[in-house]
Formats: structure tokens, C-alpha cells, sequence
């Protein structure tokens, strides 16, 4: 009988949805490994985990409205708005750096809430409802800055970017809040009963609702959060650069995308895990920062990344197919 578990032990890994997504990254850290002497080390893979958080926490709330098999176009507008709302209030609005912050993740979730209720109560496709946001946001973030970068921060708001020292190698804060926040995540989904909903959504809406669950309340529960996320990814983004920046996020909400679909989720929803997101997250940076210390210049970067994409959605279109 323990021969017989032992045996089905390895089969159960190979058909969870990160198995493909962690060979990958393994394979990826060989590859450069050999052909790079300074990829295997402890600043490098702190290096990477830094250049990667702000985005794999983008990708969090992105793995939520996928899921639910939705989409969102605008987490990378909101993320900056938020991050200004937090610097401009607490450089020249006189605001306590800390209720600064939380100005700045309330409006982030406001506008994953506006997103929800226009999803569900006036029943708009999620794509053409955050691609409209997108704009709203990003002028509003042009507007609200008046085009300026917000300096001289308070270090409340910086904290994140601080280090600690572990074996040797520097740490961010910022680094550690993301992958407790992934955890935290992977609970939720994995083991409560708002998770196990949120698949069920994802699945089928219809089926979801004959089943007793409030999909419309679901729903919008489930943008608001992904809103509240993006504003933590503001507060990691400001901690990273050290001011508020009215250009960033510009193309970190196909990052977010991409770090999820890299990482098994499907985009037909109900199916995937969130840390599989962090891995994805982990392919795209192992893959920039590997082909950066190999010399490639950066345009080479994005080519590959974007042949990555098309061939983990090319998987799950097969693996669809096969599951019918």
C-alpha cells in the first residue's frame, strides 16, 4: 500500500498545473548557470526577486480576475495612481506618512471595486472594462501629478526598500512582503471556502450560481481585493525607486499577465495556482536578468518572453482539449 501512494506521489506533481512552470525555471537556472559565472549567487538571486516583487504582486490580483475568467488592463494605471496619491499626500499634502499609504490603497481598491460593478452589475466583458479604466487612470495620474515625480520621501514610505542581511546576502523587506503575500494567497485559494468559490466562478458562472454562491458579490469582492494588491504594489514600487513616479506601470500589466499565464493559469479561468504565479514571475525575471549578464541586448529579451507566453497558452489550449 506505502509502495502503491509512493508510486501515484509523483504523478499527482507532474499533473498539478506548476509542474511545467517549475521544470522550466529549473531548467532556465541551469541553463544560465553554465553559461554565466556570476548567475549563481546570492546578490544575483536577491537582485532578481527585487526586480521581479513588484510586478509577481501585480500578478497576484491579476491571478484573482483570471481566475474568475476575467482579465485586467488596468492594474498597472492603478498601481501608479496609487503610488502617487500615497507620495503627493505625504510630501505636500501634510498627511502622516502612514495614513498616506493607507489613502493610497483605499483608492487602489476603489477603483478594482469601480471595475467589479461595472463588470457585473451593467455586465460589460472585463477586457473592454479595464482597457477602458486603463485610460481613465492614466490620466488621472498625469493630471493629479501635473506630470511631476514626487521626491525627498518620508521613510515610512521607503521602508520597504530597506535590506537585512541573510547568510551574507542582502534582502529587501519588500521582497519578504511579497512572498508572504503569495502564501497568504495560496491559503486562501487552496484552503478556504471563498477559494475553492472563486474556482468554482471561474468555471462556470451559472453552475456557480445554481449552486447557492452570490457570483455577482463574488465578483466584485474579487476586483476590490485584486484593487487593494495593486496598491500594495504601489507602496513596494515607491520603496524600490525611492519617489512617485507618474510613467511607471506602463507595461507591467501585460508583465502581469504574462508572469500568470507563464505560471499555469489558465486564461479560461477556474483553473491554476498562485504560486504558480510566482513562478512565472521568477521565469521572466531568471530569463531578463540571465540574458543580461550573458550580454543580450534587451530587445532579444522581450522576444523571448513573448515566445514563452504563446507557448504556455498554446499548452493550455492542448490540455483543454484533452480534459473535454
Amino acid at each position: 500500500m506505502a509502495v502503491a501512494v509512493e508510486a501515484r506521489l509523483p504523478r499527482k506533481l507532474l499533473a498539478t498545473p506548476v509542474a511545467g512552470p517549475l521544470a522550466a525555471l529549473v531548467l532556465a537556472c541551469a541553463f544560465f548557470a553554465v553559461n554565466t559565472d556570476q548567475f549563481l549567487s546570492g546578490g544575483n538571486f536577491s537582485l532578481i526577486i527585487q526586480q521581479v516583487m513588484v510586478v509577481g504582486t501585480l500578478a497576484i490580483g491579476q491571478t484573482l480576475i483570471i481566475l474568475t475568467a476575467g482579465i485586467d488592463l488596468s492594474n498597472g494605471a492603478i498601481m501608479a495612481f496609487g503610488g502617487i496619491v500615497m507620495t503627493k499626500l505625504a510630501v505636500g499634502g501634510g498627511l502622516p506618512p502612514v495614513l498616506a499609504i493607507v489613502a493610497g490603497l483605499a483608492v487602489c481598491a476603489a477603483f478594482g471595486l469601480a471595475n467589479g460593478l461595472l463588470v457585473t452589475r451593467i455586465s460589460l466583458p472585463p477586457f473592454i472594462v479595464t482597457l477602458g479604466m486603463l485610460n481613465v487612470v492614466f490620466a488621472l495620474t498625469h493630471i493629479y501629478s501635473q506630470d511631476q515625480t514626487v521626491t525627498q520621501l518620508p521613510a515610512v514610505l521607503t521602508f520597504l526598500g530597506q535590506t537585512f542581511s541573510v547568510g551574507g546576502t542582502n534582502v529587501t523587506y519588500g521582497s519578504l512582503l511579497t512572498i508572504l503575500l503569495f502564501l497568504l494567497f495560496a491559503y486562501l485559494l487552496g484552503q478556504t471556502a471563498w477559494g475553492k468559490h472563486v474556482y468554482a466562478l471561474g468555471n462556470s458562472q451559472e453552475v456557480a450560481r445554481l449552486t447557492g454562491i452570490r457570483t455577482q458579490r463574488l465578483t466584485v469582492g474579487v476586483y476590490t481585493l485584486a484593487g487593494f494588491v495593486y496598491g500594495i504594489a504601489a507602496l513596494l514600487l515607491v520603496s524600490r525607486t525611492g519617489v512617485g513616479d507618474p510613467q511607471a506601470g506602463q507595461t507591467d500589466n501585460l508583465d502581469s499577465i504574462t508572469a500568470v499565464v507563464l505560471g499555469g493559469t489558465s486564461l479560461f479561468g477556474g483553473r491554476g495556482l498562485v504560486l504558480g504565479t510566482l513562478i512565472g514571475a521568477l521565469i521572466v525575471g531568471v530569463f531578463r536578468n540571465g540574458l543580461q549578464l550573458m550580454g543580450v541586448p534587451s530587445i532579444y529579451q522581450t522576444l523571448i518572453t513573448g515566445i514563452l507566453v504563446i507557448l504556455a497558452v498554446t499548452i493550455d489550449q492542448i490540455s483543454r482539449r484533452r480534459s473535454r
